[in-house]
């Protein structure tokens, strides 16, 4: 009995933990900009915290992620693209310290990506 008090214990204890590994400070590998993702109303959502271009019709403080929710493959949700003012189907893929989002129209027929690691 004790044993299975331990084993619920432990997986319950591990639930936020999966929950929350997506949740922190991400920097885009090619430099451009960070995003902090965070809980958000019982999902996640990720808001710019740093841009190298000031004058990109990106802001600092926009949310760009919204909705994040995990699924079997990774966290899906909504993307905005501050370049073209649209919400996308969005999709988020975690590999360790390395994050891979995406943005799709169209059901998924044409997507683009973003590669982001930690910033610790």
């Amino acid at each position: 009995m004790k044993r299975i008090a331990l084993v619920a214990i432990a997986l319950s204890a591990a639930a936020p933990a999966l929950a929350g590994d997506i949740i922190g400070e991400w920097k885009r590998t090619d430099g451009r900009s960070r995003i902090r993702m965070a809980n958000c109303g019982g999902a996640v959502c990720g808001t710019i915290t740093w841009l190298r271009d000031p004058n990109s019709p990106a802001r600092v403080g926009q949310q760009v992620f919204s909705g994040l929710t995990r699924t079997a493959e990774g966290w899906t949700g909504s993307a905005f693209n501050p370049e073209d003012g649209k919400t996308y189907d969005g999709k988020v893929i975690l590999s360790g310290a390395s994050m891979t989002t995406s943005g799709c129209a169209f059901g998924g027929m044409i997507c683009k990506s973003a590669q982001w690691t930690r910033a610790n």
